[in-house]
């Protein structure tokens, strides 16, 4: 199922904030924005890889919604 989180919103939070776990806490994913926001999105490795799993399209909300751009 889709989730009703715009994908380009979580595009350029993960982007421009990305280190700061931003677009986790967008989706609802509070406790990993936390330790991402802890980590510094475990020093970009982190942040590297939530950015290309969502322009792929396979990015999951809090309730386990794809989030893509179609």
């Amino acid at each position: 199922m889709k989730s009703d989180k715009d994908w380009l919103v979580t595009v350029l939070l993960s982007f421009f904030l990305g280190g700061f776990g931003v677009h986790r806490f967008y989706v609802g994913k509070i406790g990993t924005g936390i330790l991402m926001l802890v980590t510094l999105g475990a020093f970009g490795v982190w942040t590297l890889v939530d950015f290309i799993v969502i322009l792929v399209g396979k990015f999951r909300d809090k309730e386990g919604n794809l989030i893509t751009n179609k």
